[in-house]
């Protein structure tokens, strides 16, 4: 028989240390604590990761005319017909109330030049015609402001000899409708439309002389 405190039981208490019975009990309670601090953190994680990818990512314009950062055909220019290039889009995110379209050329000598302004696009339309009108309201009851050039509606690429110059095809889905009234300047489309923009979608085309 071993007696308590001799040498071989010291021995073997040194080894082999005893388990307080309280560590039993905490050990499986700070581990289940841990792992659901951490399946809750990568779920909020996830969560807001989702939230955070905006279906505007997903709305992708493009034209039949030509490719995004592709040359834009002459008979959409200045040199050409002047026709407003064919559009179409897709995946709109829920709830489009109505789009807008703002085109301009950032590369231009004195500034931005405003190209087309096209706002209060019925939010079921999926595409724009080649050769829109240039009348201040059209038949689906959209309506055209004001471009750079002081006319309504399209004005084609028509910039100075040189380097190829970027337009920009941007089209914004509205929560609202836009109440301006034909013959907007686009500081005043991008009044109307701020805060209530729940996606985007771009194209850019090119043009030299």
């Amino acid at each position: 028989m071993v007696r308590l405190g001799s040498p071989r039981t010291e021995g073997y208490r040194t080894k082999y240390p005893a388990v307080r019975p309280e560590l039993w009990r905490r050990t499986p309670l700070k581990f289940s604590a841990n792992l659901t601090f951490k399946l809750l953190f990568w779920f909020f994680a996830l969560l807001l990761l989702g939230a955070s990818t905006n279906e505007s990512w997903s709305m992708e314009i493009t034209s039949s005319a030509f490719q995004n950062n592709g040359s834009i055909p002459r008979a959409h220019t200045c040199d050409g017909a002047d026709l407003s290039p064919p559009l179409a889009w897709q995946n709109a995110p829920s709830g489009s109330a109505t789009f807008a379209l703002i085109v301009d050329d950032p590369d231009a000598p004195g500034g931005i030049w405003v190209h087309w302004l096209l706002y209060e696009l019925p939010g079921s339309a999926k595409e724009i015609a080649a050769g829109i009108a240039r009348s201040e309201i059209l038949r689906n009851g959209a309506k055209q402001g004001i471009n750079d050039f002081g006319r309504v509606g399209y004005g084609g690429p028509c910039p100075p000899p040189g380097s190829a110059h970027r337009y920009s095809f941007k089209l914004y889905a509205l929560d609202i409708h836009v109440t301006l009234k034909p013959r907007a300047t686009k500081n005043q489309l991008l009044d109307a439309i701020q805060g209530h923009t729940i996606g985007t979608a771009e194209i850019v085309g090119r043009y030299r002389r």
